[in-house]
C-alpha cells in the first residue's frame, strides 16, 4: 500500500476565534484597580450564579430569592453613597457595576437600581440626617429592600404637575390616599418611598412607608408582563394610610426634589441599557461563531459581520457617552439634560442592537434559551421607564433651545 504525501500531512487545528468582548475601546481601563476588582467580582457572580438560573426565573415570571444572600455578600449596597454603611466608591463604579449586571440580566440590574438608586437614593438625597441613619444602613446591607412609588395608573410622564395620590396633614400624621402602578419590588419589599401631592400647598412630597406594618397599604402584583419578567412590579393602593411626620422626607418638598433622584436614576438606566446591549451582542457573536451554514460559521458571512459591526458600534458609542456622563457627574456638572440625553440615546441604541442580535439567531432568536429573546424583550422596558424617549428629548430640547415644549 502506497501512502501519498498528502495523506501524511498533519491536519492544522482550527484557528482559535476571539472570545466575545463588548469593551472594544477598553473603557473598563478607566477604572482604578480597586474599582475594576469590584466589577470583576460582580461579573464572576453574575456568570456563575445568575446566568445558570436566569432563563428559568424569567420564563416563570418569578424572582430568585435564593440569590439574595449572595447579592448581600457582593457589597454593592449603597454604591456611590458615602457613610451610612454604603459601599461608597465613585458614581462611575456604580454605573459600571449596573452595566455589568445588566450584561447578564437587566431584571437583576433593575432590582438593584430600584433599591439602591431610587429608594435608597431618595433617602440619601432628600432625607434628614436622622432618616439616613435609621434607614440607609439596613438597606445597604439588603436587610430592608425598598421601592419607589411615583408613577400612577393614569399619571406617567405628567407626574411633575398631576399626581392624583394625595397627602393631608393632621397634626404629626400624614394621611395618604391614591394608587401607584408599575412599582418595581413593591409586591415583596419592606420600604416604599411614596410621592404624593400635599393638599395644603399642591406640592409633591415624599414619604417613607413601611409596607408590611402600615394599615391601608396594599399591593397587587402585575401579571403577564413580557419585559423584565424577573422584576416583580406592583399596583399599590393607599387607603387612608397614616404616616408619621418623622417619615416624611424633609428635603422632598416639591417635584424639583423628586427630579434630583430621577436625574440619578436616568444616569443609571443609560448604563443598564448599554449592559443589556452588550449581553445581546456577546451572545449573538458567540452563536455566530458556532452556528454552521453551508459548512462555515455564519460569522464568516458578510451580512452577519455587518450586523455585528453595527452592534459593537452602538455599544461603543453608548459606553463613551456614559463614561463622559460619569465624569460630568463627578465634576458637579451633570444636568438634567445631560442625563436625559444619555438615557434616550443609550436605550434607543440598545433597542436597535438587541433587534439585530435577535436577527443573527434567526428562528432561535425567539426562544428564551438562546438569550437574545430575553434581551430583546427586556430592552422595551428600559426604553420606557424612568421617562419615555420622547420626554427625555423634550428635556434636551428645552436645554438647547431655551424654550419649553411642555404643556
Amino acid at each position: 500500500m502506497t501512502i501519498s504525501p498528502a495523506a501524511t500531512k498533519p491536519v492544522k487545528p482550527p484557528k482559535a476565534l476571539p472570545a466575545p468582548n463588548s469593551d472594544f475601546y477598553e473603557l473598563f481601563e478607566t477604572l482604578s484597580p480597586e474599582e475594576l476588582a469590584t466589577v470583576k467580582r460582580v461579573r464572576a457572580f453574575m456568570e456563575s450564579k445568575v446566568a445558570p438560573l436566569v432563563t428559568k426565573y424569567w420564563t416563570e415570571d418569578a424572582f430568585p430569592f435564593e440569590l439574595l444572600p449572595a447579592i448581600k455578600e457582593l457589597g454593592i449596597g449603597g454604591l456611590g453613597m458615602h457613610g451610612y454603611e454604603g459601599a461608597g466608591g465613585s458614581l462611575a463604579l456604580l454605573g459600571f457595576t449596573l452595566m455589568e449586571i445588566a450584561r447578564v440580566d437587566a431584571s437583576i440590574a433593575t432590582f438593584v437600581g430600584v433599591h439602591v438608586g431610587l429608594s435608597m437614593g431618595s433617602i440619601y438625597i432628600d432625607g434628614s440626617e436622622e432618616q439616613k441613619q435609621k434607614w440607609l444602613p439596613q438597606m445597604a446591607r439588603f436587610e430592608k429592600i425598598g421601592c419607589f412609588g411615583l408613577t400612577e395608573p393614569l399619571v406617567g410622564s405628567g407626574a411633575s404637575g398631576g399626581l392624583t395620590t394625595t397627602a393631608k396633614r393632621e397634626g404629626d400624621t400624614w394621611i395618604l390616599n391614591g394608587e401607584k402602578r408599575w412599582i418595581g419590588n413593591a409586591p415583596w419589599c419592606d420600604v416604599s418611598v411614596i410621592w404624593a401631592r400635599d393638599l395644603a400647598d399642591n406640592q409633591v412630597k415624599g414619604f417613607i412607608v413601611e409596607n408590611k406594618t402600615t394599615p391601608g397599604f396594599s399591593v397587587e402584583k402585575i401579571q403577564n408582563k413580557v419585559s423584565l419578567k424577573i422584576v416583580q412590579n406592583g399596583h399599590i393602593t393607599l387607603k387612608d394610610v397614616r404616616v408619621p411626620e418623622s417619615n416624611r422626607l424633609l428635603g422632598g418638598n416639591s417635584f424639583r426634589d423628586t427630579a434630583k433622584v430621577l436625574k440619578m436614576t436616568r444616569y443609571a438606566v443609560a448604563w443598564m441599557a448599554t449592559g443589556c446591549a452588550m449581553g445581546a451582542y456577546e451572545a449573538a457573536l458567540e452563536y455566530s461563531q458556532e452556528r454552521l451554514q453551508f459548512g462555515k460559521p455564519i460569522a464568516s458571512f458578510q451580512l452577519v459581520q455587518d450586523l455585528l459591526a453595527k452592534m459593537i458600534t452602538n455599544i461603543t458609542a453608548s459606553q463613551c457617552l456614559i463614561v463622559r456622563q460619569a465624569q460630568l457627574l463627578a465634576e458637579g456638572k451633570l444636568s438634567d439634560a445631560h442625563a436625559a440625553l444619555a438615557k434616550a440615546f443609550a436605550t434607543a441604541k440598545c433597542r436597535e442592537t438587541v433587534a439585530w442580535a435577535r436577527e443573527v439567531f434567526g428562528g432561535n432568536g425567539i426562544v428564551a434559551d438562546y438569550k437574545a429573546a430575553r434581551f430583546f424583550n427586556d430592552a422595551e422596558a428600559l426604553y420606557s421607564y424612568e421617562g419615555t424617549y420622547q420626554m427625555q428629548n423634550l428635556i434636551v430640547g428645552k436645554a438647547v433651545t431655551g424654550l419649553s415644549a411642555f404643556v
